[in-house]
This record gives C-alpha cells, structure tokens and sequence, in this order.
C-alpha cells in the first residue's frame, strides 16, 4: 500500500496523509485519528527512505497581490495577515506583482521556491487560471473572484458577487434622477474584475433603457488614484453632460473627484461620485465617498477557512459569496 492508496482510502488528501504520516502539525484532529487508524488497520509503513529522499512543504501561506497600487488589497493583505497570527501557526509570505502580469505563471515558479501549503490569490485572470493553472496541484483559493466556473478540484474562491452589487449601485444612481453616467473602470480584456463590474453597469443600463455609449462613457483605469484622476480627465474631455461617474474602485473615485475639483467642479453638487470597495479612508475625505462596500474582516476570514480546509482536510474546492451593501455618503445626490 502507497500514500495514494491511503489517501483514496480516507478520502485526505495526498499531503495531509504525508503530514499525519510524519507526525507534522497542522492538521485537524479528525483527519489525524482517521488516517492513523486507517494505517494501523492496513499495515501500512512509511517508506522512510522515499521520505528522506522527498523535500517536504514549507510551512507557509503564500498570498500572491495583483497591483501594488490597490489599497483595498493593501488593507486585505493586513487583515489576512492578523488572521494567520492570530488563529493558526503559519507564517505568510506576501508577493506583490504588476495588476497586468500573469498571476498563474509567477504562481508556478514561487511553487518551485517556496513550496507553500496553500496560496491565496488577491485578483486573477480567468484566462490565466484556464490555460496554466493545471498544472498547480497546490491547495488554492482566489479571493474577490469566482472561481466556480473554472472547476479545479484544488482551486476555492470567495468573493461578493460583483455583477450585482455593480447593478444595485447603478439602478440607485438612475432612481436618483441620473441618465448620463460615466464610468471608470479597469481594461477589461485583462481584467475580470472590470468585466463583471462592467457587465453589472450595462445590466442596469439595459433594463432602464438608458443609452451607454462604451467607447464614449467608459474611461479604462489602472485601479489607483492617478488611474482614476486621468481616467476622469477623459471622461470630461469627451463632455460635459455627465451628472455622475462610478468607479469601479474607491481608489479610482478618490482620485477622480480630485480631477473634478481642479476642473472647478462640485461633488456632488454637479457630479456625484459612487466608488466600489468600502474602504476606510472613504469615510474621511472631502465630501465622504460614497461606495459599494466589502467586508476585508469577512474575506480574509472566509478565505484562509477554505484555504485551511483545502489543505488540511482534504476538503473539495468550494466557491462563496460575502455580501456588499451600498453605504450612501455625501459624494452623491438625487438630482
């Protein structure tokens, strides 16, 4: 009998059956008993020469960062990691990389470095994780973005779900009195994120029969505050009929209402301002932004459980939804 054999036995993964075997922490109680007692009465013994051979998992969570400009992921990265301090004995190692590179691929080689048990992905590519991400066997989750539809067995996810969160906040903007909307958002051939965000704004534009104009409404942004501010730029370039803009981060609003104002505009005076994330900082500008929020507590909570129960119990992969709400504020206004 092999580990694999032992592993289909218990229904455990391969790795949590190697950690019981070896006497290594980090797995649950349950999993331990039942794999301890399914060896006793199997006969199986641990080829300890093979074991010696085999360079074993670190003890470390890797969280790969999509843009190091991306506060929310910032304030993510901080909640995460009070989580793992707090809750678990693992050590996180963070890696920031350029919101347009390849998630999947950068994955791959720290794989080969660091050997991680697990890795949380903050931001991803769809496409990406379809043509690269088999070739990961390492327990994943990909936080702020579906992963249900990419069906690895190995691959969790949890995120609110953006489509209509994105909506709600547009049907709320139209009910207000507002028809000429613009709105600012990431390139979308990269970026599922802006895709769904997207796809919410024109659900909403649709099913209200107001007329959108993507090519002249939609400002592409890198998701930070100088993306916003010139992405507003755009936007005010092209005309001067817009009553209010959504951005598809609070990064991008607070730096569009920065543009507006130095273009003598009023928010919300004559343009309200909607943002997408809940962040804190929101609460403490001029005017105070309103926003689609979030919860990070939640996220990093949600994501490091599922994250845990991929690698310690030999769980399936599991895809959640966290809720967002709309917190009004003073950036707009019914008109």
């Amino acid at each position: 009998m092999t580990i694999k054999d032992l592993s289909a036995l218990t229904g455990y993964s391969v790795g949590t059956v190697s950690r019981v075997l070896n006497d290594q922490p980090n797995v649950s109680e349950k999993a331990r008993k039942t794999i301890r007692e399914a060896a006793e009465a199997c006969g199986f013994q641990l080829n300890t020469n093979a074991q010696q051979l085999k360079q074993q998992r670190s003890n470390n969570i890797l969280v790969l960062v999509k843009g190091s400009s991306n506060q929310f992921f910032g304030a993510l990265v901080e909640a995460i990691q009070a989580r793992v301090s707090e809750k678990t004995s693992y050590h996180l190692v963070v890696d920031y990389l350029d919101e347009d590179s390849n998630e999947v691929l950068r994955a791959l080689q720290l794989v080969r470095e660091k050997k991680p048990l697990g890795i949380l992905f903050l931001g991803g590519n769809e496409e990406n994780f379809r043509t690269h991400f088999a070739r990961i066997d390492t327990p994943c989750v990909l936080v702020t973005s579906d992963a249900s539809d990419l069906t690895f067995p190995n691959l969790s996810s949890v995120c609110c779900d953006e489509f209509q969160a994105t909506k709600s906040a547009i049907d709320r903007l139209i009910a207000m009195g507002h028809r000429q909307i613009g709105i600012i958002g990431g390139f979308r051939e990269r970026s599922d994120t802006a895709t769904r965000r997207f796809q919410g704004c024109m659900a909403a534009f649709e099913e209200h029969k107001i007329p959108f104009a993507p090519d002249q409404d939609y400002a592409n942004a890198r998701f930070s505050h100088e993306g916003g501010y010139l992405a507003a730029e755009m936007l005010i370039a092209r005309s001067d009929r817009y009553t209010a803009i959504f951005c598809m981060a609070d990064v991008m609003a607070m730096g569009a209402i920065r543009c507006l104002t130095d273009h003598g505009l009023k928010v919300p005076q004559d343009v309200s301002v909607i943002g997408f994330d809940g962040l804190s900082v929101g609460e403490y500008i001029v005017p105070r932004l309103t926003t689609v929020s979030q919860s990070v507590e939640l996220l990093a909570q949600r994501s490091i459980d599922l994250l845990r129960q991929l690698f310690e119990d030999g769980a399936t992969a599991a895809h959640e939804f966290i809720p967002a709400e709309i917190q009004w504020r003073e950036s707009a206004r019914s008109i």
